[in-house]
Parts: C-alpha cells; structure tokens; sequence
C-alpha cells in the first residue's frame, strides 16, 4: 500500500525532473520568458488594481444609494407611526418604504399598546428577523448617550452578508420613540457587473501576455541576429579563416563590439601572418643550411672514412699522441652527419613535403631486419607472429623502431622486450610496444620526451643524440595516421607505445615514388 508521504515525494521527484529537462538553454528563450513575465506582472497588478479600485467604487455607491434612501425611507414614513402602531400600520409603512428605487425589502419590529412584539415585512420569503445578523442588531438597538457632537440617541448601521452565494447588503436603524427597521437589499447584479469586469482584466491581461511574448520575439530577434553573426564569425575565425570581418552599423553597443571584433580579428591576421612568415624563413634557414652542409660534409665524412680505416689498420700507421683527436673527429663527424639528416626530416614534416612510400610487409621480419641491422639481437626479445602482412612505408617504420628500441637500450636497460599485436575494431590497429627494465621515466619529463631538442638532464646538454629522434619517430607515426605514447610500467621501466591503422594509409602524404633518405641513420 502506497503512504501518502510517498506519493508527495515521486510528485516531488517527478516535478525536478521536469524543471531540469525545463532548463533555459537558449538565449532567445529566456528572453521571451523574461519579456513574459514582466508583461505578466505588469498585466495582473495593473488588473488587480483595477478590479479592486471598481469593486469598492461599485459597492460604496450601491450601499451608500441604498442606505440613504433607507435612512429618508425611515424618517419619512416610520417616524410618523406612533408609539405603538399596530401590525396594519407597520405592514402599510414596510410596503411603501420597499417601493423605494433602490429596491429593497423592509422589516419593520415594534411594540403594541398591550407589549407585544408587532411585524411589518414586505418580502415574508426573503426577508425576516433571522436573516439580521445578531451584531447588526445589537448595534442597531444600542442607546448612544447625547452629546454635542451626537444629536442622535439610534445611528444607521450596515453590513454585508452572502445567502445562498449571493451577496446581500443589511442594514439597519431605529426611530427613537418609535419602531426599528431593517433593509435588505442584492447586490446581485453588482456582483455579476464585477464578474464580468473581472473577466475582461483576464483578457486583457492574456491579451497583454501575447503581445509580450510577440514584443519580447521581435526584441529578442533583433539583439540575438548580430549576436548569432558574431558567433559565427567568431567559430570562422577559430577556424583559421582570419579574413572574417563584421558589418557595422549603427552605434550602439553590439556596433562598439562588432568594431572591436574587427580590429582584433585584424591584429591577428597580422600577428599569424608575421609569424608565418617568420617561421617559414625560420625552416627556410634550416632546409638550406641543412643542404649546403651536405656538401662538405660528404667530403669530410670521406676523409674520416680513411682516416678511421687508417685507425683501423694492423700497421699502425696514425702517430699514436694523434690517434684520440682522430677518434673523435671521426665521433663528431657522423653525429653531424646524423644532426644533419634529421634537421632536414624535420624541415620536410614542417613544410609538409614529407611523403610514404608503401609496401606490404611481413611486421615480424621487418622488426627483426631493423634488429639485425643494428646487432641489437643479443640485447633485445622479440615477440611477434611471422604472418602479419601491414600496408606501409618500411623506412619510416625502420626509422621509428630505430628510435625507440636505441632509446630504451641507451636510457634503460636490458632487456629490451619488443612486442606485437593487431587489435579488432574499425579501424583495425597493429600496436607495437617496446618496454626496456630500466628506472623509467621521470614525471616531469613524460610530457615532454617527444619535444624537439628536448634533453632531460639539464646538467648534460651535450650527450650523443641530437634531441630529435623521439619527435621524428613521432611525425612518421602521425604521417601513417598512428600514434606513438610514453609510460611507466607498473613492473619497472619505461614502456613506449607504437599505434598504427592496418587499413590502407595511402591519402595525402602517400607516394609511390622514392623520396630523398633522411632521419634513418
């Protein structure tokens, strides 16, 4: 059985519901509701007021009307009677009293010359003794003491009673010496006059509503079209289209922020346009200093290139006090090269140039290639499935394996464990982790490992890597629409994730041609 507490509580559950699936959500909407109920409030006072100031009108003249021609009726036709008029008289004067204009019922009381109580009624259905309220004729029958500001011993009373849903005014007053008279009269037709007054303010007041709700539209219709081009110019110019400008007109407000849209709007154009350019010469600069470094360094990697077979050679034909300058010299010119190779990578992935040349590969010989190549084997576990064919650039691939395996060999630890699996779901996913057992990785610098340049010893600035093998390995995975991330193992070392799509990447940055080899060394 449900309690009625319960009851008032899904009512009260149901009702927030309702207002929170009620939640102004636009603009236009809370303006039309706020337009609304001002007219709304506006509209109810305004007829409150109104039925309020008639109503009193109404009544105080009905009743003052009728009270003064009951007074005249009273003193014209009772006070004639004598002392003890008989029930004939009163009968007589009760019916000549009702043929008032106002149109009232008459209840004369008086005493006869043996003491009893003696009636004049003009209406015996309507109107007796019982339908006097017992105040009305305490007060009526009240002796007020003479004095010279009160002539009168008896003062006119009145009242407003309902019978039967109707309104009746009563009134009441008595002749000294003489009898005590009621009057009844309906107000009735004042009522009905109030009723229809009342329903007049209520279409009005609706009335008044709509034309809001309609003002409040077209207001709202008016403020809300600049505000909506606004927004839309605004959406345009986060879209990278810095041409946007507003029409102005007028000089209003929304004009002074249209003005000022523009003129940021403008700034920006200007400060990205500055910057484009900056940026443009800036890989412009290094593009052409990375190419016209090639040139000489062919020529000094090829001196090194004798000068260590020289190093190598059993007759020992390097003065030994010169041997370590040649060994280092030979160190830095590859690192140089290397240096090099990869600023040219990155100036090709700046300007958008860089291009996949795709095969289809077996993943497990490819890793195991990229290994070998390295004589990584010893140092490295390899757990992949012979059999998994993937559509892709091999030498960028090379390239992003080198990168990490190298990195977790050079800033982990052994073992490195290099694993790989194929994820269902649209689209598919080849994913590629390789974990080394080292200390991991810093939490401050796991945001930034894929920065360029980026070296997380400030103490040691100068180390055998360039700063950009992590970012390049980066922009080859993004370039075949992949992914590459950085973590922590819960078991102890650092674990980088490599996320490539098994449909065909071949789109915009797919070649079938042979681009110019860099960032591989």
């Amino acid at each position: 059985m449900t309690k009625p507490h319960d009851k008032l509580r899904g009512w009260a559950a149901a009702k927030k519901a309702i207002l929170a699936g009620l939640r102004f959500t636009s603009l236009r909407l809370r303006l039309v509701v706020v337009f609304a109920l001002v007219a709304l409030t506006a509209a109810v006072s305004a007829s409150g007021i109104a039925y309020w100031l008639n109503r009193e009108a109404v009544l105080t003249r009905t009743q003052d009307s009728a009270l003064s021609d009951f007074q005249q009726e009273m003193q014209n036709r009772a006070a004639v009677l004598p002392e003890h008029p008989t029930q004939g008289e009163l009968q007589h004067a009760a019916n000549l009293m009702a043929d008032s204009s106002q149109h009232f019922s008459v209840l004369l009381l008086a005493t006869d010359e043996n003491g009893r109580q003696v009636v004049g009624n003009s209406d015996l259905d309507a109107f007796t003794e019982t339908a006097v309220p017992q105040s009305l004729r305490k007060a009526v029958t009240k002796q007020q003491p003479l004095t010279d500001g009160n002539k009168n011993a008896y003062h006119l009373y009145w009242q407003r009673t309902t019978q039967d849903d109707t309104p009746y005014l009563v009134g009441g007053a008595k002749v000294d010496g003489g009898p005590t008279g009621y009057m009844l009269k309906s107000l009735e037709p004042e009522a009905k006059d109030l009723n229809s007054l009342a329903w007049s303010l209520g279409i009005a007041t609706g009335l008044a509503l709509i034309g809001s709700a309609l003002l409040a539209q077209a207001a709202a219709t008016t403020v809300l079209k600049p505000v909506h081009r606004l927004g839309v110019a605004a959406r345009r110019l986060g879209e990278g289209k810095l041409d946007t400008r507003l029409r102005v007109s007028g000089t209003d407000e929304l004009a002074e922020l249209s003005r000022t849209f523009n003129k940021t709007a403008e700034n920006l154009e200007k400060k990205v346009a500055d910057m484009t350019s900056r940026d443009e010469a800036s890989r412009r600069f290094v593009a052409d200093m990375s190419h016209e470094l090639r040139t000489p360094l062919t020529a000094i990697t090829a001196v090194t290139e004798v000068l260590e077979e020289e190093l190598d050679a059993e007759t020992g034909s390097v003065d030994p006090m010169i041997e370590p300058a040649v060994r280092l010299v030979v160190s830095e010119t590859r690192r140089l090269n290397d240096l090099v190779e990869n600023l040219m990578e990155v100036t090709r992935f700046d300007a958008g140039t860089a291009r996949l040349v795709l095969d289809n590969v077996d993943i497990a010989d490819q890793i195991t290639a990229c290994i070998d190549a390295r004589a990584w084997l010893d140092a490295v576990d390899l757990d992949a499935k012979r059999g998994t064919m993937v559509f892709l650039d091999p030498r960028r691939l090379d390239v992003i394996l080198a990168n990490l395996i190298g990195n977790a060999l050079k800033h982990g630890g052994s073992p490195v464990r290099v694993s790989v699996r194929t994820q269902d779901g649209h689209p598919g996913e080849l994913v590629i982790a390789v974990r080394d057992h080292g200390p991991g990785i810093p939490e401050d610098v796991l945001p930034h490992v894929f920065d360029r340049f980026y070296k997380a010893s400030a103490s040691r600035p100068r180390s055998e890597g360039s700063g950009l093998g992590l970012s390049i390995a980066l922009e080859n995975a993004h370039i075949h629409g992949g992914e590459i991330t950085a973590a922590n193992s819960p078991d102890g070392g650092a674990v980088f994730t490599l996320r490539l799509p098994l449909d065909d990447p071949k789109g915009p940055h797919a070649s079938e041609e042979p681009e110019e080899g860099g960032g591989d060394k």
